[in-house]
């Protein structure tokens, strides 16, 4: 009979018969699609009931792969009768690979692979699920060591690509060859990742989402606000509180501790107010309550509750705004520009050049162009929004405009000098606004002598196409302000979330330390960049991995947004790596100079 691995050559062989104990949600997804993939499958849980409701989903899930047309009822068939359960561990005796997805506690795996131990033959593979304890530990407890190894799939397994296999420094290198081939052949993307907490995706995932439920107990930004900021102004999938309930915030705070107590970093220390939802039974989605309010335990529909912001928004009128200003020549202001102008708003767009000006013009009408070849605007509608932008080469010409919009140089003494100018040439009334994504709104309010009509408005770019907006409120900003900035918003069909005046606001204060944690892991040789990015993109559904992301805003830039934050909070987590620091130094600083963590064809 072929073994698993062959102690003469290390060469793997197929694992045919796989074991998966622990039929919960994961191992039911595994179950599914070792079954579909034509592996034997033995389910074991100590619960019957459970073992029924496996067999249940399968059931019901195989039936609706074949009316969408995936497989045929033959296949569907064939896949049912190669699983079998029960709730003895005896019968994995016969397994060439036991995948355990048992509860998230050691004693309870230590004591699955304890008797494990006596039933396998010794050339078996034993997995383990975990995503937040150690392999190694796991392993070393183990009568064979060398056979225990970390299998990580995604939850629903069905559904997600990404696989981390995990070696501990006990795994034989032919364990871990068999496990990658059978990932690959289960059409799964395998990642090799050393052993620590979290491995790659969850060990950035698990910091972001942490940092998200502290920003939310500060009470800095609503819960509604950090999700739709971090979908629209990062392009993910779900917010960080959403995803939070999703997991199950006992899970998370599982995930966390364990990192905590390897990494003694204050960034993975759970926010207390994970202990306090999870201690009052309020675990997310399962529960029925978490960070948000559902239908019914197990719902994915969000019902109001009593911090679901109230229809109408504030009862403050705002002021009336009929035309912008917008300073500024480069990329950022001729995408403000232009949005406005789509708006139909008059625009005046100033920069210190009358060349610069017309030069930021256009670039809009190439922009506006783009959109007409790709069917989007008719020839002349675009006419019509160019027709709309006045350039000038003075802030003079913001003389009757009602909303002036800074879009220059993220240089604190060069916003500085601006306001002062605003402040001089803008009419009484007139709303003055920054774009700055690190530097305080209230230095930009206090240049000028009227502090409580300057307001932060975070464009992401391209303007044009990212619907976020964050509107920032210093300590002196008037309410009418505030309310004349989210009525604009709203006119400009932009997505507004408010949060206060501190560094990184809402997006950036999230997104960087997650990007210098990537850094981080490359640095200590834990996996290669393009494990690292395949990994985020497959297993947490990131549009960009964290190096890909971090060479297209630029290395420069990023390096800036990072020192900002760590001199504002002044946590050891958050200095910058210092990786980013050497290739910033050297003049590589991603897809602009044709180096940064990658290498690009210059064009």
């Amino acid at each position: 009979m072929a073994t698993p691995l062959s102690p003469q050559s290390g060469t793997p062989q197929p694992l045919k018969t796989i074991a998966v104990v622990g039929l919960g949600t994961m191992g039911t997804g595994i179950t599914e699609v070792l079954a579909k993939a034509g592996r034997e499958v033995i389910g074991i849980d100590i619960s019957e009931a459970q073992a029924a409701r496996c067999v249940a989903t399968l059931e019901a899930r195989t039936a609706h792969c074949v009316e969408r047309g995936r497989l045929t009822e033959q296949e569907r068939a064939d896949a049912l009768a190669r699983v079998r359960t029960g709730t003895d561990l005896a019968a994995a005796a016969d397994a060439d690979l036991v995948i355990e997805v048992a509860p998230e506690s050691y004693e309870i795996k230590h004591r699955i692979f304890r008797e494990l131990d006596g039933i396998v033959r010794p050339e078996t593979i034993l997995a383990t699920g975990t995503n937040a304890l150690s392999v190694t530990r796991l392993a070393a407890d183990s009568a064979r060591p060398e056979r225990v190894l970390g299998l990580h799939f995604f939850n629903p397994a069905p559904a997600m690509k990404l696989v981390e296999v995990v070696s501990s420094v006990l795994t034989a290198p032919g364990a871990v060859a068999a496990v990658t081939d059978l990932a690959i052949e289960l059409g799964k993307e395998p990642v090799a990742v050393g052993d620590r907490p979290g491995f790659v995706a969850d060990g950035l995932l698990f910091g972001y989402l942490n940092q998200a439920a502290a920003m939310y107990e500060s009470r800095y930004a609503s819960r509604e606000d950090i999700d739709a900021a971090m979908r629209l102004g990062c392009g993910l999938p779900m917010g960080p509180l959403a995803l939070l309930d999703l997991i199950g915030i006992d899970t998370a705070r599982t995930v966390l501790e364990a990192m905590y107590a390897e990494s003694r970093d204050r960034l993975h220390a759970p926010a207390p107010i994970l202990k306090q939802l999870s201690e009052a039974g309020l675990t997310g989605r399962k529960a029925g309550r978490g960070f948000y309010t559902y239908a019914a335990p197990g719902s994915a529909t969000v019902v109001p509750d009593a911090l679901t912001p109230a229809e109408g928004g504030s009862a403050v009128r705002g002021r009336e705004v009929r035309s912008v200003g917008v300073a500024g020549s480069g990329t950022m202001a001729s995408g403000i520009a232009e949005v406005f102008a789509k708006a139909g708003y008059g625009v005046v767009l100033a920069a210190r050049s009358e060349e610069k000006a017309q030069a930021a013009k256009a670039r809009i009408g190439k922009s506006l162009s783009r959109s007409v070849d790709k069917g989007r605007l008719t020839a002349e509608a675009a006419a019509q929004i160019l027709d709309r932008i006045t350039p000038a080469g003075s802030y003079d010409a913001f003389a009757d405009v009602e909303l002036a919009v800074e879009a220059i140089a993220e240089d604190l003494e060069v916003k500085r000098q601006l306001f002062a100018t605003l402040d001089k040439v803008c009419k009484p009334g007139a709303v003055l606004a920054t774009t700055t994504s690190s530097l305080p709104v209230v230095a930009c309010a206090r240049a000028t002598s009227r502090p409580q009509d300057v307001i932060g408005m975070h464009f992401f770019n391209p303007a044009p196409a990212m619907k976020l907006v964050e509107v920032v409120r210093t300590v002196l900003t008037g309410d009418d302000v505030h309310a004349t900035v989210r009525e604009v918003c709203t006119k400009i069909k932009k997505h507004a979330v408010d949060c206060g005046d501190r560094a990184g606001f809402i997006v950036n204060a999230l997104l960087f330390p997650y990007l210098n944690n990537a850094i981080k892991m490359v640095e200590e040789h834990y996996a290669s960049l393009d494990d690292i990015d395949a990994a985020m993109k497959l297993g947490g559904g990131y549009p960009m991995g964290p190096f890909e992301l971090l060479d297209v805003v630029g290395l420069d830039v990023s390096l800036a947004i990072e020192q900002v934050l760590h001199r504002e909070f002044r946590d050891p987590g958050l200095a910058p790596a210092p990786l980013l620091e050497h290739l910033v130094a050297a003049g590589c600083l991603g897809r602009k100079t044709g180096r940064g963590f990658r290498e690009y064809a210059r064009r």
